[in-house]
């Protein structure tokens, strides 16, 4: 009887890994399909077999011309920056205890779109290039004053004060950035694509810019995975395992401000990636930071790629732009997880 029982929670945790090692396998396998849909189709579309040849035997010709020169850099966008947004979302998540929170609850999509509107109404800033930079610092600065506001003078913020402050300096930040472009018609003009949300806006030069600063948030997100799952039950069991609550709090808002600040910069706004995948990601690995961190790199890029993919198809020869079909597809999703009785475990 006591093997049998010895044996059972064996069985379970085996049982566990192989989802969790499936639903990887699943996530890479729906990448890669994302990937090729991505550089497929379009208002010239190429047989999936046509692209593969492309890719593998580069022939100057008009299909590898518009795999490599307008398809590949905006999937190459696509990914970096959906990989952004899951991972911070997961962060996110796991931070404030609340599997219905987005990167955007920390005012860093607010600070964003502030930093492009302030950049387009004083200074005339209206190349790709210069959006990204003004995003990416309007991003870091609102995060680090969220940060500080729910602080309050104490050596780090809890969960609550932190969601409090970045709501309302978001509000405070979004308020400003609707005045500055309800003022002037053309920066309203300028600054509303960018706030949409697209994968075509920028290029490999932007990306290799923004690279390194979402790599560091990444590598940093993949290093406090142990310490969340810590924190998860509680600070003081979390300090008895010996996590460092405060340091680890910090860290999170670091990397949440590179790769949400990355992400933003490189896309403008992308609406419920960060608050949808790790969600669904956590259905399939449970509530085990490692992998649901790992997860929501490898699926938020598949739900980004699918949705520019449809933005090509549904408004041929142009585009619907890939925020606005994110947000589509996303709010549904958030009315079935407010439906449901009990959200995914944290």
């Amino acid at each position: 009887m006591g093997g049998g029982r010895a044996r059972r929670p064996r069985e379970r945790g085996g049982h566990v890994l192989r989802r969790r090692r499936a639903g990887v396998a699943v996530a890479l396998a729906a990448l890669a399909l994302a990937v090729l849909l991505s550089l497929a189709v379009g208002a010239n579309p190429l047989p999936l077999g046509r692209v593969w040849e492309v890719l593998t035997h580069p022939d100057g010709s008009e299909a590898s011309a518009v795999v490599w020169t307008e398809r590949w850099p905006r999937t190459l966008v696509g990914v970096a920056a959906g990989a952004a947004f899951g991972v911070a979302g997961a962060l996110v998540q796991a931070l404030t205890r609340n599997p219905l929170a987005d990167p955007g609850i920390l005012g860093v999509n607010a600070g964003a779109g502030l930093a492009v509107t302030v950049g387009v109404a004083l200074l005339g800033s209206a190349t790709t290039g210069q959006y990204v930079w003004f995003a990416f610092a309007g991003a870091a600065a609102a995060t680090v004053l969220v940060h500080l506001v729910g602080a309050g003078g104490r050596a780090a913020a809890s969960p609550v004060t932190l969601v409090l402050a970045g709501v309302a300096l978001g509000a405070v930040l979004g308020g400003v950035a609707t005045f500055l472009t309800l003022i002037d018609p053309e920066v309203f003009r300028a600054v509303r694509s960018w706030g949409l949300g697209s994968v075509a806006r920028t290029g490999v030069t932007d990306l290799v810019a923004v690279a390194p600063f979402l790599l560091a948030g990444l590598l940093v997100a993949l290093a406090l995975t142990g310490s969340l799952n810590a924190l998860a039950l509680g600070e003081e069991s979390a300090t008895s395992l010996g996590a460092r609550v405060g340091l680890t709090r910090v860290l999170v808002v670091v990397a949440v401000t590179l790769l949400a600040g990355g992400g933003t910069a490189l896309t403008g706004g992308l609406s419920f990636v960060g608050l949808m995948v790790p969600h669904v990601v956590r259905w399939s690995t449970g509530p085990d930071q490692r992998w649901v961190v790992a997860g929501s790199a490898l699926a938020a890029p598949v739900l980004v790629l699918l949705a520019d993919v449809l933005g090509r198809v549904v408004a041929r020869p142009g585009e619907v732009q890939v925020g606005v079909l994110t947000a589509v597809v996303g709010a549904p999703v958030l009315i079935a997880l407010a439906r449901r009785r009990t959200a995914s475990a944290l």
